[in-house]
């Protein structure tokens, strides 16, 4: 290439690099309107409560404000799905639990969606456990007590579930204790303690935050916790292991997630906003407050846990001996 031409060719790439930069100046940074996070459970679930914890504190974090859309039903198949289907551009995001991530995916033998290929995980939230909940007249006020009545009283237990943790948890409690219970689906734990409360069942597993609501009304009565040490919000209730069950656990946990394939930079972005609030002192006293334990994770590490709990829910359900639909 002659002089010439060779600065005239230097030339038209200086001047279309002098067009592009003030576009990329003028790329309005994320977000630039509203954001919304859908809850696979209805309102007043543990899931809903720290939705709407940590959607105030984002919103104000990130300065646009977000809104709360509960989506139940399915065991949080169709809220999860709807996120599936949201535009990838961040706007659109998911507050969920294992029971979506992880236990789903043997709880079904086919879901209209991939836990692990459909989503973007932003960060883990927080855990909880499970309270096994009673009403004041039912005649066991202990674990032991609990469970010597099922064995002398076979088919007389029905338990109410409204996600993977207190399904699982009931069955798996049945599976070890050796008593008969049967299961009922709701679309949530708050309606499952509704009849709980009202006499259509005889016990239900609901989330601490909800659970402890419950005990300190006086309209239920708490006889073990799921997780492996005894919740803060109820010291005086035992684990179900020590109480009677040597082995037995489960607990939950909570995440945020966003469709696949994000438009560069929106992930970390997410990110840095959900794990700066999770440092606040103020929203993790409210997190706490919902019967939840801060437990933040970023985007790649949330990635590996949900690979590890899609193995042990994986053993859970199948202790527990629950077939999948």
């Amino acid at each position: 290439m002659t002089r010439r031409p060779f600065l005239r060719a230097v030339a038209a790439a200086a001047l279309s690099v002098s067009f592009a930069q003030p576009a990329l100046a003028q790329a309005p940074a994320f977000p630039t309107k509203p954001l919304k996070f859908v809850v696979p459970f209805p309102a007043g679930s543990a899931t809903d409560n720290v939705a709407r914890i940590v959607a105030q504190a984002m919103g104000e974090q990130l300065g646009q404000p977000i809104a709360v859309e509960n989506k139940p039903g399915a065991n949080g198949i169709l809220g999860a799905e709807q996120v599936k289907s949201a535009p990838a551009d961040g706007y659109t995001l998911l507050v969920t639990t294992n029971t979506t991530q992880a236990a789903n995916l043997s709880l079904y033998r086919k879901l209209p969606y991939d836990p692990v290929k459909d989503f973007t995980p932003i960060g883990k939230i927080g855990v909880t456990g499970f309270i096994l909940m009673v009403r004041p007249d039912f005649p066991a006020t202990t674990l032991r007590e609990f469970i010597a009545w099922g064995k002398a009283n076979p088919g007389k237990l029905n338990y109410g579930h409204g996600s993977a943790g207190s399904l699982v948890s009931g069955a798996l409690l049945a599976q070890m204790a050796g008593i008969d219970a049967q299961g009922v689906a709701y679309k949530g734990i708050p309606p499952a303690l509704t009849d709980l409360i009202g006499g259509s069942l005889q016990f239900a597993f609901a989330d601490v935050g909800n659970a402890v609501a419950q005990m300190n009304g006086g309209k239920l009565r708490g006889l073990g916790v799921t997780t492996g040490r005894r919740a803060g919000r109820a010291p005086n209730v035992p684990t179900i292991a020590e109480a009677g069950v040597p082995g037995y656990e489960v607990e939950a946990w909570f995440g945020l997630m966003a469709p696949a394939q994000l438009p560069a930079g929106v992930q970390p972005r997410l990110t840095s906003a959900l794990l700066a609030v999770l440092g606040r002192p103020e929203v993790r006293e409210k997190i706490a407050g919902a019967g939840v334990d801060v437990d933040a994770q970023d985007s790649a590490t949330l990635a590996r846990t949900i690979d590890a709990e899609i193995r042990r829910w994986a053993k859970w359900v199948k202790d527990a001996g629950i077939q999948p639909e």
